[in-house]
């Protein structure tokens, strides 16, 4: 009975109704599913496309493993740590940089800060060397001490890197009691060599130097913000028993989602959230195709008691407008994927819907991933079930006796 229930199905769907409203019913029911596919695999595309980009940009300032304290903000490293650290298996490079908020003053503007000291070893671990604007990526060069400046924090000072005698000058509250009379604070004078942008927040917020430097102006000898990691292959949870060994346990032990997992969690409940509301929406959708089956087992009356004739019991019958029913919501999510595909391409290559000015980008990134097809497919799929089940029930319970005209 199974394949008779499948093939009526089919015919069904495909075949002539008495009445030309049934299959206007059945249409818009197929094109409301089309469209609310369509929407959830959209949504989800546009989620994962900045997702994407951001997590880009995040990846150019943030090092694949970062090591920080649990409690306070800095903890003591010894170079024979470094050392065991860096012929650890999967690590390829060791960064030690320490960080602390700043003013900075250039040409008579000041502007708060971070500065942030960083060793020979960070261009290793981040590539933000590979991200200049303007100038060039150096540190120290003949005593000279050099400052890495942020996009950000160059046109909030209106820095000119061509200007080579024009000092950035950085300021910290002193850590050690002075004398009375003598300035409460250390100063440090840079002079800037370079321009980095990696298009986040750390643009307006950064300014790199020499960690020799950094450390000196924040009183901080031996002391570390964070040590940071390049690995390859490295197993974490290898790895951070190994580090813990090494370092003491009192440290934290981050991947790159870790490291922004705060507002990368933020994000994927607004994508879920969002997926949440459209599937509701498809749930209203889904009205569409009960009123159309409805209509279906209204027309198909006499076809049921002819069934019952021929040996169909109510499971039967019920079985074949459940499957009509998921026939129109596979038409609907056939459809839905063609819409969407067709929409992604139109918005990848030609950015079809832009964005307003002064964003990083010009129109919504997509990026579209195959278990979003698999999980909207379950999705739709079981809201049509649902929707089929009570015209569905309605036919089984309308099995009377034999009406021939």
């Amino acid at each position: 009975m199974t394949g008779i229930t499948t093939d009526i199905a089919r015919r069904y769907l495909f075949g002539k109704k008495s009445t030309n409203s049934i299959n206007i019913i059945t249409g818009i029911s197929i094109f409301g599913i089309s469209i609310g596919t369509a929407a959830l695999i959209l949504i989800l595309s546009v989620f994962n496309g900045f997702e994407g980009l951001l997590s880009g940009l995040f990846n150019a300032f943030n090092p694949d493993v970062k090591v920080v304290p649990i409690k306070g903000k800095y903890f003591p490293v010894s170079d024979d740590q470094l050392l065991k650290i860096a012929e650890l298996p999967g690590v390829d490079a060791v960064s030690k940089t320490i960080e602390e908020v700043a003013l900075f003053e250039y040409k008579g503007i000041q502007e708060l800060g971070k500065i942030k000291g960083v060793d020979k070893a960070f261009t290793k671990v981040t590539g933000l060397d590979t991200l200049t604007l303007e100038g060039a990526y150096r540190l120290e060069d003949k005593k000279i001490a050099y400052a890495y400046v942020g996009t950000g924090m160059r046109n909030k000072l209106s820095i000119n890197v061509k200007d080579r005698l024009s000092p950035l000058i950085v300021y910290m509250p002193a850590k050690k009691k002075r004398m009375m009379g003598t300035k409460e604070f250390n100063s440090k004078t840079l002079y800037p060599g370079g321009v980095f942008s990696v298009k986040s927040d750390s643009d307006y917020q950064y300014v790199l130097a020499s960690y020799d430097h950094v450390s000196q102006l924040m009183e901080k000898s031996g002391e570390v913000a964070a040590l940071e990691l390049q690995v390859t292959k490295a197993n974490l949870k290898v790895l951070t028993p190994a580090i813990h060994g090494i370092l003491g346990d009192n440290l934290k032990i981050k991947d790159r989602y870790q490291q922004d997992e705060s507002f990368l969690k933020v994000m994927r409940i607004e994508k879920w959230i969002s997926f949440l509301i459209t599937g509701l929406t498809m749930l209203l959708i889904a009205f569409n195709l009960v009123g159309a089956l409805w209509m279906i087992v209204v027309d198909k009356k006499k076809d049921i008691s002819v069934f019952k004739a021929l040996g169909f019991d109510a499971g039967h019958v019920r079985n074949l407008f459940l499957k009509l029913g998921l026939y129109i919501t596979s038409l609907g999510i056939i459809l839905g994927f063609a819409i969407a595909l067709i929409f992604y391409a139109l918005q990848k290559n030609y950015g079809l819907i832009a964005v307003p000015e002064g964003f990083l980008m010009d129109s919504y990134p997509v990026q579209i991933r195959m278990r979003d097809f698999v999980l909207v497919t379950i999705t739709v799929l079981t809201i049509g079930w649902i929707a089929s089940l009570l015209p569905a029930r309605k036919a089984s319970e309308d099995m009377g006796p034999l009406q021939l005209k």
